[in-house]
């Protein structure tokens, strides 16, 4: 069995590639299973596992995800490890264990970028990214590989982290800066992009303009949201895959109050890939994208990895 530690699992993931291979296994045949959650007799009173499996003809995989919400005050440790195991889907064997962590945040960031292909207009520039976590840290590398990124802002609500981004983005080469008004920022770009843990929304409808992408890629279950209800109103709307609206607080609040039902989604990434929807229809269009991530993405890249 094959070892792929931080580096190596970075190494094997480069955008292009990794866009291009979750694209294909929104074409193929994969098997999806919903994904289990177990509460776990721990120390940490709200310690929990997540385990994703998903498998195709010849490989499966399974990532297994440790959720430790109190380590940072416990411990002075992430809260969150992830490892991926893949095997070979003939026989069983083991093949390789990586880094879930990576595998979690660079296909996330690709999944975007791959739905921006479609939705985002084709002369989009400039991006807002809003939150500066480990997801955020791999946007704008993501979009890169899909529309020319001239300028790039970042948003969060601590300004020493964005700062600290927009310095990381700007040494490899992006025109980039951390902003204060979000409002503004959200009013002047073209791609709009969420990465947070927020409970509250963040954009708001009636900041959005004409023509923007919209990318929430946080509220990934029902007590988070980064939009208000109305940012579904009146746009065209997108998921991931369908699970996405049993999951997702800004779905599940937007149907609540009425701004949204399930038929206004317009598709989902499979629709998308396999061309039975085309996307983006007009210049002045408004699109919403709302992902709360595929086990089948993360078989994606982790084939990628094996394979090289």
């Amino acid at each position: 069995m094959k070892i792929f530690n931080t580096e190596d699992t970075i190494a094997g993931l480069p955008y292009k590639k990794l866009i291009a291979a979750i694209k294909k296994m929104f074409i193929e045949q994969y098997t999806i299973p919903q994904r289990h959650i177990h509460t776990l007799d721990s120390r940490d009173p709200d310690a929990s596992l997540l385990i994703m499996p998903a498998w195709q003809e010849n490989f499966l995989g399974i990532k297994h995800v440790l959720i430790y919400p109190n380590n940072a005050k416990r411990h002075q440790k992430q809260g969150l490890f992830s490892t991926y195991n893949l095997y070979d889907n003939d026989s069983g064997e083991p093949l390789a264990m990586m880094d879930g962590n990576v595998i979690t945040n660079r296909r996330t960031a690709a999944a975007s970028a791959l739905a921006a292909d479609y939705l985002a207009r084709p002369d989009a520039t400039k991006l807002l990214i809003v939150g500066a976590g480990n997801v955020a840290k791999e946007l704008a590398y993501a979009y890169a590989a899909v529309r020319d990124i001239k300028q790039v802002q970042i948003w969060n609500p601590t300004q020493k982290r964005a700062e600290a981004l927009a310095e990381q983005l700007s040494a490899d080469g992006f025109d980039a800066s951390a902003v204060t008004n979000l409002e503004k920022a959200v009013r002047e770009n073209d791609i709009v992009s969420c990465a947070t843990l927020s409970t509250e929304p963040l954009i708001l409808r009636n900041w959005v303009q004409a023509g923007t992408h919209v990318d929430l890629i946080g509220s990934f279950n029902p007590s988070m949201r980064e939009s208000d209800s109305d940012l579904f109103r009146d746009t065209s709307v997108f998921v991931d895959t369908s699970e996405a609206l049993m999951k997702s607080g800004d779905l599940l609040e937007a149907m609540k109050d009425g701004a949204l039902q399930k038929d206004d989604v317009l598709g989902d990434l499979s629709d998308l890939c396999n061309k039975r929807h085309l996307g983006r229809s007009s210049e002045d269009e408004i699109m919403v994208f709302k992902a709360v991530g595929s086990a089948g993405e993360d078989l994606a890249a982790a084939m990628l990895v094996y394979e090289g």
